[in-house]
């Protein structure tokens, strides 16, 4: 008998995902949970965040919750999933909210849907809820967008995984009128949610992030279907056209063609160009194609290449590997006789695949564009490729010299061997001279070979004529071989140069993609093309002016340079010109690098100028947010306090008058740090801060600090007394001033100010701690409590600047300010400044 305890079955995880915050994703979740229980099912509450929402917290009525387990860290009590505890419960159901959640300190793991993936092993199925902009691949883009930063991410994977994905989706407007009507937020939060995060377009630029990334997700689920199924045949779940692209002159016309196919029928435009599997093109101009690739990107399409020897073939798997239901194709530029030979191509493509619709454009054949001005470009194509000048020179030589030395050697033993004994030997030449200098040489070896093998080593000799049989058709094979191993074994070497052409251009093109990641990616795309084709100079011309150059700028001859259109008015200038062929692509697939290089680069122009423009909104939003309340409060408490001392018919004892008078010159005070915070502020800004170094004694100043204010009289100073910095005194007294009524406001306990040498920095400076033992501050949120408007909560008075004032003082007067823990419990923080060299006098 086995005892061994089979694990249970996982549970099934379903995901409800929000296009944004306040769509109702966790109502959803308690209505599907309402309506299992209803049926019976085993559900409890993990954990739901209400966040005050009286309809959400209504919906909890009836349910089982499993308690939360209370966690106590840095004086405050924060409570959690108890994974535990619903673990022990087993509930068929759980409901667990907010799946990006970070977990409290001392969790067994550190994010909650780590807590869900115990659950769902444990055989529990989960219900939960994520907002779109948690989702890990989304948050850079979200972060421009908004200009807000979220720290709780969570992987995409993890949310792909769940057996179930609703979509929770609410029209920007009406999830606005429902902040509006405080079904979102309290009152006091509703104008800042609608002047910042959900702001119209934040909210439809959400919802379209939302609805994509879902849509890819039934997009892969149905890909998989299809595939796990066998199915072949594609489903019209979305248009998809695909135009084959030859790189012929007329598939422009195809294109744009295509491309109004795909606009009427709301389709996605695809093409794709089949190479050979030996990777040389044939029948094709890759000049016209690399236009026709650009021309399809400005069309809203993407390109693809494919390899196959049979194009109909590649072109219809290439279809149903994406799902495509209609193919473009252009009418046949073959003649009869070659489609007898070689078979249609449309045809082809038209049998092989009657699910997929298939259009034939038609186009003008004239006489560059037809069959006789193909073949023609072909054969032009082929007998003017360079070869290298010393192979070619080579190639004739042996070619026309060649033939009469082998006959003179020959000539003696004539009447021995006879013709046919002999030819073999010609035969090498041909072949020499073909490997050398191609099919031309070749060639010329062929039938100058016939002429003096037929005039010297064939009777009668000096004679063209031939009486013999045997030497007829010796010399008839000879010249039809020769002719066919010209052809064969020049086009092999020729095709040997173009391999060896074409992996120098993907080198070339390789290091010019890595230079793309490069700061400086135009001037090294530059000088990379300079280099492959050893020209004297290159350079981006803008309309007269030179935006970029690599080289002597005294090289650039107008007369001999050649221009390639980058777009914009703009072009890209070789010097001397580029007139072959293959280094005009070359240049053209550098062109298309530089395009992308320069457009890289006026977006992260573009992207700085937003980001000044976003942070002075920010500064200009929270300023105004600051002015509405921090300024407001203290003018309300001294109206309020000049008001009742100027009732006549109200007699105020003596110690009420003095409370209302008090609380006038203590509102004027606190109004007096605010308008001097928002007023240094801008100076730091605007670089305009008025700085006196002095020699300064520290206690002096430290001392003047505390008797002027009336809440640090329990602040006591140690260490170094005599210590003397170098400082302005008026902007050192309000850094400790800030520091020090910052630390009274949030650590109710004794205060101590300590100055002493440092250690470790170094004996010419001095530090001057403010030390509390309060709450302290968590490490991650110590890169951001210097920013301005950042406050350790949401409650107090004060605008958030006093921290950010403070160490722009510092800087200014060349010292630092840092934030420390310290030693049994608070937070210290730690003012450097240089020591003052000689004794005050």
């Amino acid at each position: 008998m086995n005892d061994t305890q089979s694990s249970p079955a996982r549970g099934v995880l379903r995901v409800y995902l929000g296009a944004a915050p306040g769509v109702g994703k966790t109502y959803k979740m308690l209505e599907e949970g309402r309506r299992r229980l209803e049926r019976g099912t085993d559900v409890v509450v993990a954990v739901v965040e209400t966040h005050g929402r009286e309809q959400t917290a209504r919906l909890l009525d009836g349910f089982e919750v499993v308690d939360r387990r209370t966690v106590t860290y840095r004086g405050a009590t924060l409570d959690d999933l108890d994974l535990d505890a619903v673990l022990a419960r087993r509930p068929q159901v759980a409901l667990v909210d907010e799946m990006a959640h970070t977990n409290a300190p001392g969790s067994r793991h550190g994010k909650r849907w780590e807590d869900i993936d115990e659950l769902l092993d444990a055989g529990i199925d989960v219900i939960t809820t994520v907002n779109v902009q948690h989702l890990e691949s989304l948050n850079d883009a979200l972060t421009r967008i908004t200009g807000v930063e979220q720290r709780e991410t969570i992987p995409d994977e993890i949310v792909r995984r769940a057996d179930q994905i609703e979509l929770v989706d609410m029209a920007p407007e009406a999830l606005r009128r429902r902040i509006v009507h405080g079904n979102v937020y309290p009152q006091d939060r509703i104008d800042a949610a609608l002047g910042n995060y959900f702001r119209p377009g934040n909210l439809t630029a959400l919802r379209e992030l939302a609805l994509l990334w879902v849509a890819d997700r039934v997009d892969d689920e149905l890909l998989d279907y299809r595939a796990a199924h066998g199915i072949e045949r594609p489903w019209e779940t979305r248009e998809r056209i695909v135009v084959a692209i030859t790189g012929a002159p007329s598939g422009e016309v195809l294109l744009r063609r295509a491309a109004r196919i795909a606009e009427r029928s709301r389709g996605e435009l695809i093409g794709v160009h089949v190479r050979r599997s030996d990777g040389l093109g044939r029948g094709s101009d890759d000049t016209v194609l690399a236009d026709h690739r650009r021309l399809l990107a400005d069309l809203g399409g993407r390109y693809h290449e494919v390899v196959g020897d049979d194009p109909a073939e590649a072109l219809v798997a290439f279809a149903r590997g994406e799902n495509a239901t209609q193919l473009v194709l252009g009418t046949s530029r073959r003649t009869r006789a070659d489609e007898l030979l070689h078979g249609s191509i449309i045809n082809r493509a038209i049998r092989t695949s009657p699910d997929i619709d298939v259009h034939v454009i038609a186009h003008d054949a004239t006489p560059s564009t037809g069959a006789t001005g193909d073949r023609r470009r072909r054969w032009r194509r082929e007998f003017s490729r360079p070869l290298p000048r010393g192979r070619l020179l080579a190639g004739w030589l042996v070619a026309v010299l060649g033939p009469p030395l082998l006959t003179l050697m020959f000539v003696p033993f004539r009447d021995d061997d006879g013709l046919p004994g002999v030819l073999p030997a010609y035969m090498l030449i041909v072949v020499a001279s073909a490997l050398l200098g191609g099919t031309a040489p070749a060639l010329a070896a062929s039938v100058l070979g016939f002429l003096v093998g037929n005039v010297s080593l064939t009777r009668p000799y000096g004679t063209f004529r031939i009486t013999q049989l045997s030497s007829v058709v010796a010399l008839s094979s000879f010249l039809t071989i020769g002719l066919i191993v010209a052809l064969v074994v020049g086009r092999l070497g020729r095709r040997t140069v173009e391999v060896e052409r074409a992996r120098a251009q993907a080198q070339a093109l390789s290091a010019a993609a890595a230079t793309l990641a490069e700061t400086d990616a135009v001037g090294g795309l530059l000088d990379k093309l300079r280099a492959v084709l050893s020209l004297q100079a290159v350079a981006i011309d803008d309309e007269g002016a030179l935006l970029a150059i690599a080289g002597d700028v005294e090289r650039l001859d107008d007369a001999v340079a050649s221009r390639f259109d980058l777009g914009e008015g703009r072009s890209l200038v070789t010097s001397p010109g580029v007139d072959n062929a293959e280094d005009r692509l070359l240049v053209r697939a550098f062109s298309d690098q530089l395009v992308a290089a320069l457009r890289r680069n006026e977006l992260i122009r573009a992207e700085r100028e937003a980001a000044a423009l976003a942070e002075i909104d920010r500064f200009r939003t929270a300023l105004l947010r600051s002015v509405s309340h921090d300024l407001r409060t203290p003018l309300a408490s001294i109206k309020a306090s000049a008001s009742s001392l100027l009732q006549d018919d109200i007699h105020w004892p003596p110690e009420v008058q003095r409370e209302f008078i008090s609380m006038i010159v203590e509102e004027s005070d606190r109004l007096d740090r605010v308008v001097a915070n928002l007023l240094d502020a801008s100076r730091l800004e605007a670089g305009v801060l008025a700085i006196t170094l002095g020699d300064i004694e520290v206690i002096d100043v430290v001392e003047h600090v505390l008797a002027a204010i009336p809440e640090a009289g329990h602040t006591t100073v140690a260490g170094d007394l005599d210590a003397r910095v170098v400082a302005d005194r008026a902007l050192l007294e309000r850094v400790i001033e800030n520091l020090v009524r910052n630390a009274t406001r949030h650590a109710p306990g004794p205060i101590e100010v300590q100055v002493h040498t440092t250690d470790g920095i170094g004996p010419e400076t001095v530090s001057i701690d403010v030390v509390d033992h309060g709450p302290g501050v968590a490490p991650s949120e110590r890169s951001t409590m210097f920013n301005g408007f950042q406050r350790l909560d949401d409650h107090g008075p004060g605008v958030g600047l006093g921290l950010a004032v403070a160490q722009g003082f510092m800087s200014a007067m060349g010292g630092s300010l840092h934030a420390a823990d310290t030693a049994d419990g608070g937070l210290t923080m730690q003012i450097v400044l240089p020591r003052a060299s000689t004794p005050f006098s």
